[in-house]
């Protein structure tokens, strides 16, 4: 069964292969991307958890290794931990190779991400059971951890050719979020393991914003339910964010950039209102992306979709 709608990944196929026809990249400017990405899922990947560092603080610990006054010491370490386990990430995916997915390969993960924070369990199921705060969803008993996991390596070996890349990324963060299988760090683990598999795909590092994070959250809550379309939605919106910020930043001067605004400025320009135009963006019907807490979108996206929609109807 496919969650996402078949224009939305027809984009993000699109979107891929103009990024990979760009290639050979320029180094310089691509190391760049890559280090402003690394920083911005640091932030947000730990910001989702707790973790009290600002973009800012989170650039000045990781990059100049200063120590902020006032913050604690478990916040500085997890902000470095964190970044370490992008590294290894990029390293993973710089082999040019894809790696086998296994129950080894996350619990590394795992303990990169928690080597600083949690040296006893970095690396190691759980061996009692947990409660996630605000939650429904009561992960499953501490002894049926390892077979879950085993369960999980086995759904991902026999699905990842029958549905599509970003679903099956989506789909086994949510999984791994589900069983819960260490003490902490689970979902910045479902995260990394998520990435791993989108960038073995071509697709570049995709982060899931802290200011999204209640959206995230009920997305979540959604798939524990059963209902995974919100989840794989939101997912790949993420995706199509970095891809969007790869083209405008790397696309030569000489090919012509669509110019990303906010969705106020949009509107004025087309026959739809702002507020039309964000419910377009949210279910992933319009070619948008945020920044920070704001949609936006090009002129060019939405007379695509004005286009799209005017086909459907004459084919009616």
């Amino acid at each position: 069964m496919s969650f996402l709608t078949q224009s939305l990944k027809d984009r993000l196929n699109e979107k891929r292969e103009r990024v990979n026809a760009l290639r050979p990249l320029p180094e310089s400017a691509v190391e760049k991307l890559r280090d402003q990405l690394r920083i911005e899922m640091t932030y947000n990947s730990n910001a989702i958890e707790g973790n009290s560092l600002t973009l800012k603080e989170t650039f000045l610990v990781i990059n100049e290794g200063l120590t902020v006054k006032g913050k604690p010491l478990k916040d500085h370490l997890e902000a470095k931990d964190h970044y370490q386990a992008l590294e290894y990430l990029y390293d993973l995916i710089g082999k040019g190779k894809h790696h086998t997915f296994s129950e080894h390969l996350i619990k590394q993960l795992h303990m990169l991400i928690v080597q600083e924070t949690d040296k006893e369990w970095a690396g190691r199921y759980r061996n009692s059971n947990v409660v996630i705060g605000g939650a429904d969803h009561t992960p499953p008993d501490a002894l049926q951890v390892p077979q879950h996991m085993h369960d999980l390596i086995k759904w991902f070996s026999s699905e990842r050719k029958k549905c599509h890349i970003v679903e099956l990324a989506a789909l086994t963060h949510h999984k791994l979020v589900f069983i819960h299988p260490f003490f902490d760090g689970n979902g910045r683990t479902s995260r990394l393991l998520m990435n791993l598999i989108l960038m073995q795909a071509g697709f570049p590092l995709s982060i899931v914003l802290k200011n999204d994070r209640k959206k995230y959250y009920r997305a979540l809550d959604q798939a524990d339910k059963e209902n995974y379309e919100p989840f794989v939605r939101f997912i790949a919106q993420s995706v199509e964010r970095s891809l969007d910020l790869y083209l405008k930043t790397l696309t030569p001067t000489n090919i012509k950039r669509e110019k990303f605004m906010k969705l106020a400025y949009i509107a004025q320009k087309t026959p739809y209102s702002a507020k039309y135009l964000n419910l377009l963006a949210r279910n992933g019907k319009l070619e948008a992306h945020k920044e920070g807490r704001d949609w936006v979108t090009t002129k060019e996206a939405v007379e695509r979709y004005m286009k799209k929609r005017d086909r459907k109807r004459k084919t009616k």
